[in-house]
């Protein structure tokens, strides 16, 4: 019986820019698991009370290992997957690069105007409790003192299909072209 190469479908961008609900969503078409950096660091966070993120958060690379051993253990057992974070070239690349040799490698990059953004991050802020894990109120700080710019967020540089979806408001492309984007025939089948 012939075997496909697992999927991987990594849905990339700054921070509040709508990746999550589409990673989500996504996985729930395609009917694989999605696999969201930020849950995972919610649970760890939820294990050390009265953790505090700054800068210098020292989850950060304990979520970041976790993450991609977690990407590396359902693609090694051939499961296709979606995976979501807010990592940047130089954090997703090197993570990327040996999952290459064992996935097929579909890159989404959301977008959306910066002043959407900070509305989001402000929003979530005060709707989900969980967001205290990840500093938004420093990253809006940062914002406003012009230390963090959305549009400066460095893209997944890797050899890969890539896609760039507009989020302002809902996908544009719509989900069934991403999901045609992600499906398309050009994946590598093994006998």
């Amino acid at each position: 019986m012939p075997v496909r190469t697992p999927l991987l479908a990594v849905v990339s961008g700054p921070p509040a820019t709508g990746k999550t609900t589409l990673a989500r969503a996504l996985a729930q078409r395609l009917g694989v698991p999605a696999v969201l950096r930020d849950e995972i660091k919610q649970g760890m966070v939820m294990n050390h009370p009265g953790h505090a993120p700054d800068g210098n958060d020292l989850l950060n690379v304990p979520t970041m290992e976790a993450f991609f051993a977690t990407l590396t253990v359902l693609l090694g057992a051939g499961t296709s997957v979606v995976a979501e974070a807010a990592f940047q070239d130089r954090l997703w690349r090197p993570g990327l690069e040996p999952l290459m040799k064992i996935a097929d490698l579909r890159i989404i990059r959301c977008t959306t105007p910066t002043a959407a953004i900070a509305q989001r991050i402000t929003d979530r802020a005060h709707r989900d409790s969980h967001r205290a894990a990840h500093g938004d109120k420093a990253l809006l700080a940062d914002m406003k003192a012009g230390l963090y710019d959305p549009d400066q967020f460095v893209p997944i540089s890797l050899d890969a299909p890539n896609l760039l979806v507009d989020t302002s408001d809902g996908y544009m492309p719509g989900m069934a072209e991403i999901q045609r984007f992600v499906l398309r025939p050009d994946r590598k089948d093994a006998n």
